[in-house]
């Protein structure tokens, strides 16, 4: 499969912790409140003054240990049909439920099992012995309706991959969660179809 990059994100952050006496400052790392790839750019550092007095630390006060944060690193091809996610510990591929099936289906095409051949080769590569395979769709029709269909559809990604990988030590976690976890807005038909989707994800062994 030939894609052409659209979007790259790359983050690395370096945070010291000021730890007071009696009071601790932790650092929130649930991730962002917005969706992945919405963060604010990154600026160019400003101009630190080390005479500044306000950079000193109240007395008694020490800092915590540095903690170095996740890095991800996002590509979406041109289309959006497709869009990899890596960070240190995994490797995610989201396609686009309209270039795996035809609507309201799950039977894969034959030219989406192109695709899917593709992420089993990153699979083998980073010699993965677990993988999850969860369904998602729009919020249009009922949510039973959208619960059974993602099941469907993720269970018939996962074989095609089954079949392409071919290893009886390989686990899967195949799971349908209909219109839960939406990463688009529902009320446009482009927030709904980048929330009809498959994932496909991996731990990350190899860098």
């Amino acid at each position: 499969m030939t894609t052409t990059p659209r979007l790259a994100l790359v983050g690395a952050v370096l945070l010291l912790v000021v730890q007071l006496p009696a009071v601790t400052a932790v650092a929130d790392d649930t991730g962002p409140s917005e969706p992945p790839g919405t963060e604010p750019s990154a600026t160019a550092p400003v101009e630190v003054d080390p005479t500044d007095p306000d950079l000193k630390l109240p007395e008694g006060a020490t800092l915590a240990s540095a903690k170095v944060l996740d890095i991800k690193s996002v590509v979406e091809d041109q289309s959006g049909d497709e869009r990899r996610e890596d960070t240190n510990a995994d490797v995610t591929f989201a396609l686009q439920a309209e270039v795996l099936f035809d609507k309201d289906s799950a039977r894969i095409g034959e030219d989406a099992k192109a695709r899917i051949a593709t992420i089993a080769e990153e699979i083998k590569k980073q010699k993965a012995t677990r993988v999850r395979v969860f369904g998602f769709t729009d919020n249009l029709g009922s949510s039973a309706h959208g619960d059974t269909l993602s099941k469907q559809r993720a269970n018939a990604v996962q074989a095609v991959l089954d079949q392409d990988l071919n290893s009886p030590s390989l686990i899967f976690d195949v799971r349908g969660y209909g219109e839960g976890y939406p990463i688009a807005d529902n009320s446009t038909e482009e927030g709904r179809r980048k929330n009809r989707r498959v994932e496909v994800s991996f731990p990350r062994t190899q860098q």
